[in-house]
């Protein structure tokens, strides 16, 4: 975790150690790569992705998303990249692995929301 300094020293007056902080940094990092790794093989297992965005041209209630591409890395213990669909694109800048079927992330500007992905609609 990238601790800010005064997250940091008031840590350390807590009795945590740096080595500590710096293992749990690590730890940290190393799972929000595992965690892009596995976002990224859910949209490229599935062609097809449905979600709960609310889209005001859908007149579904769970709009159906042709998967181009889940690009993502992280930085420190945080998750961003760029996810496309056939026709549109949006920023990701965190996510989570609900289960193998469903997905979360957080989208940026346009959308500005946490949205649930899924294999199929039933799952939402």
């Amino acid at each position: 975790m990238s601790f800010d300094s005064r997250t940091r020293r008031a840590l350390r007056e807590a009795g945590v150690s740096e080595d500590t902080l710096r293992a749990a940094s690590e730890t940290a990092a190393k799972d929000a790569e595992r965690v892009a790794d596995e976002l990224e093989a859910f949209f490229a297992d599935h062609d097809t992705v449905y979600s709960d965005m609310d889209l005001t041209h859908s007149s579904s209630e769970f709009p159906e998303h042709t998967v181009e591409y889940a690009d993502l890395f992280t930085h420190s213990e945080d998750v961003r990249g760029w996810l496309r669909f056939d026709s549109w694109g949006v920023y990701v800048e965190g996510g989570r692995i609900l289960d193998d079927e469903f997905v979360e992330l957080t989208l940026g500007p346009t959308v500005h929301e946490r949205v649930r992905f899924a294999a199929d609609r039933e799952s939402l």
